[in-house]
């Protein structure tokens, strides 16, 4: 039974069941698309990575699972499950998986991208 819930009827998602890994390439799906809000999971299988780009919101990094590699403005740092790393507007930033185990993390902006003035 899928529940809805108390914001327009919308199904409830989880973010620990279909986790969208992808064999060729990262795995992402949209959670949350909201104006003053973007949430999205993304998954990497060992080895895959998310290609280096400046942050174009407010961002918060929630892992879900596994472990990441995370590059802000050239420094390296680990999160693990659990951890929340927050990453400030325009930082220069990469984030792969170096493990041997898969890892989900959930991206949190705000505001959303499209609100954001350049």
């Amino acid at each position: 039974m899928i529940g809805l819930n108390a914001m327009g009827g919308e199904p409830i998602k989880n973010v620990l069941t279909d986790i969208p890994y992808a064999d060729d390439h990262l795995g992402k799906r949209q959670l949350v698309d909201e104006k003053h809000l973007l949430v999205m999971q993304v998954a990497l299988k060992p080895g895959q990575q998310v290609p280096q780009h400046n942050a174009n919101s407010n961002v918060y990094l929630l892992v879900v699972e596994g472990q990441i590699m995370v590059t802000l403005e050239g420094k390296d740092t680990v999160a693990t499950k659990g951890d929340i790393l927050p990453i400030a507007f325009k930082t220069l930033m990469g984030i792969r998986n170096v493990s041997k185990e898969n890892a989900s993390f959930l991206i949190l902006k705000s505001p959303n991208p499209s609100e954001m003035k350049p």
